[in-house]
């Protein structure tokens, strides 16, 4: 498996502000072996007009279209279905992957035969890193108080994600706290690139906007508990 397809999972919904120059940054990725799975959760925007745009130049880039709003967690786990990759990549609309992100994650993960990756990144338009001090404690204890891993950097087998499950689609929200507790708890081996190979947007995002709702999930997650849906 020395140059494995890797398939990067993206869902957008209603992000044409962002969606070109965040998608570029992953078509500019130095590791080339790539599909590129994008979801436009049913946007109402033109979103799904910049995809069709940016899919007549790039081949590795194909698009998908829900015909209702499902959301992050089913949008994703339909694109791990469909993805032909031997490893899953994840990566979000409003964010940026620098240009080395997936080859160096993919070193490490083959070079210490791991199941699972991350990475620190960058807050965007600033120097903060994140993790920040929290970084240098044991993530097996940290998870069980917060995430201590960043969604969009997380790169995966596509056996182990099928294994634990995929992502839990009662998790409406923290279901990427909900699939990280799962791989820890399961003893899935890890590593996190401690140089930032990724800048996050925390502006206007789902963590800054569905506050209340992600506090919630995540109490789910601690607990131990599934979320009530109404």
């Amino acid at each position: 498996m020395n140059n494995p397809k890797v398939s990067v999972l993206i869902s957008t919904f209603n992000n044409s502000k962002y969606l070109e120059r965040s998608i570029k940054s992953i078509l500019d990725q130095t590791y080339k072996n790539l599909e590129i799975l994008v979801s436009d959760d049913n946007s109402t925007d033109n979103s799904f007009a910049i995809l069709k745009k940016m899919q007549q130049k790039n081949s590795n880039l194909k698009i998908y279209k829900n015909s209702v709003n499902q959301g992050l967690t089913k949008s994703l786990n339909k694109l791990i279905s469909v993805a032909e990759g031997e490893i899953i990549s994840r990566h979000d609309t409003d964010d940026i992957s620098l240009p080395t992100k997936i080859q160096r994650q993919l070193d490490l993960l083959q070079n210490k035969n791991l199941d699972f990756c991350t990475s620190r990144a960058l807050v965007m338009n600033s120097e903060k890193k994140i993790p920040g001090y929290s970084f240098y404690l044991p993530n097996n204890i940290l998870i069980k108080f917060k995430n201590p891993f960043i969604h969009g950097t997380l790169l995966i087998k596509k056996n182990v994600i099928e294994e634990i499950g995929g992502y839990n689609e009662k998790f409406i929200y923290a279901q990427d706290y909900d699939l990280f507790y799962r791989l820890i708890e399961s003893g899935y081996k890890y590593d996190v690139v401690r140089e930032p190979l990724y800048l996050l947007n925390t502006k206007d995002n789902i963590s800054s906007l569905k506050k209340k709702e992600q506090n919630y999930y995540a109490e789910c997650v601690r607990k131990n508990k599934n979320p009530e849906l109404d």
